[in-house]
């Protein structure tokens, strides 16, 4: 589709789901504001990854560790000396520098987290110490990362701040090939779980010389974005890099040995997650004669899950019985929205760009027999149903 990529940044700049970042003073490269819709999405996906690799394992610990971290740590990461680009002249550190302290002779240098994975491997021994856990196990987190990227580009793709989903997943040395393959795996089912199109998503073998300098096996997921194929998610093999680097250890108390477990790592983007949704669901066609847009979003991502309308709003008696509907069915589904601004054929467009999947129409019949037109976003089939068991309904569309 010629220009994909604009359009998509055009709907998502005219919908909320991505302003620039303080737009009104000229902006700030490589730094995105989420608007509402944005916001939404990106919460929702946050959700849906917390759900499926931390909440409903019983071998993964979650955490929320500081953005900020000492100086120590990122040397012993190796991330002071590795964490590189290449720059005329030499080369260029991409970590955030910054001090902490009031008093100029008190203060010390931190660093804003390029990833996640420092906040897991030095909470190792707290997780060990609090809840005992036996091998394998994982430590996850999502949040905030921060790169002086020299040339940020492609909208949310290679971006200065930047949100991930994370986790380290512990175990013997011998294990570490069935796990990998066992998180490749997860990570496919993953992709496949939230919409993004899989017959744009390719595995590549990265060669040892292009690996992070703490990887023995790296596998990349790349999209194929309509700016090119590109990265969008990563698996590595970590050994026990870190671990060792931070002087940590783990007690098996059934064998009783001391040694330094080893580490996989599977790692999510949010912005690239996004990116890759919003590819994959961005769509035209034609409904009723006229061409249409509209984003084909899972339900379960969507940040609007229904719009309640009445079919004229210079009409007091619908518009009246329509509120009722509306404040009904938000308090079962809160994701719920008023619309009532231009006509039926408009509102249905709109509701249709920005990916809810049903409009709910309350109109004359609706005086009649308390019944409701349920829309469907993607064939735009509408089907009649009463009030009293819309919600009910609404999530049984939303399961189909």
């Amino acid at each position: 589709m010629e220009n994909k990529m604009e359009k998509i940044i055009s709907l998502a700049k005219r919908r909320g789901f991505v302003y620039p970042s303080s737009e009104i003073y000229g902006g700030l490269a490589g730094v995105w504001d989420f608007g509402p819709l944005g916001a939404e999405l990106t919460h929702n996906i946050k959700e849906l990854w917390w759900k499926k690799f931390v909440s409903r394992r019983d071998d993964m610990y979650g955490i929320a560790s500081s953005v900020f971290a000492p100086e120590q740590v990122w040397a012993a990461s190796g991330h002071l000396a590795s964490f590189t680009d290449p720059l005329e002249g030499g080369k260029f550190n991409t970590m955030f520098k910054s001090k902490i302290g009031a008093l100029k002779e008190e203060t010390s240098d931190i660093y804003l987290r390029p990833e996640l994975a420092q906040g897991m491997f030095i909470n190792f021994k707290n997780i060990v110490d609090s809840f005992h856990p036996k091998l394998p196990f994982g430590i996850a987190q999502i949040g905030k990362c921060f790169r002086n990227e020299i040339s940020p580009r492609d909208f949310l793709f290679r971006v200065r701040e930047f949100d991930l989903m994370e986790f380290e997943y512990f175990l013997r040395e011998k294990d570490w090939e069935k796990y990998f393959e066992y998180w490749k795996k997860e990570m496919w089912d993953w992709i496949d779980q939230v919409g993004i199109d899989k017959r744009n998503v390719h595995e590549l073998e990265v060669p040892p010389a292009e690996r992070a300098h703490y990887s023995k096996r790296t596998v990349d997921f790349e999209y194929d974005f309509s700016f090119g194929r590109k990265e969008l998610y990563g698996l590595a093999y970590r050994t026990d890099y870190d671990l060792k680097n931070h002087k940590l250890d783990y007690y098996d108390e059934d064998t009783k040995e001391k040694f330094v477990p080893h580490a996989v790592e599977p790692t999510f983007g949010v912005g690239r997650t996004l990116l890759a949704i919003l590819d994959s669901a961005y769509t035209e066609d034609e409904m009723g004669g006229e061409k249409r847009i509209f984003l084909k979003l899972k339900p379960e991502l969507a940040p609007i899950k229904a719009a309640v309308f009445p079919l004229l709003k210079n009409k007091p008696a619908l518009v009246k019985k329509a509120r009722e509907v509306f404040e009904s069915i938000k308090k079962e589904i809160p994701e719920t929205i008023w619309d009532d601004n231009g006509n039926i054929g408009k509102r249905y467009r709109r509701q249709d760009e920005i990916g809810t999947p049903h409009c709910i129409t309350v109109d004359f019949e609706t005086l009649e027999n308390d019944t409701v037109t349920v829309r469907d976003r993607d064939t735009g089939k509408q089907e009649r149903t009463e009030i009293k068991k819309l919600a009910d309904f609404m999530r049984r569309k939303n399961k189909e």
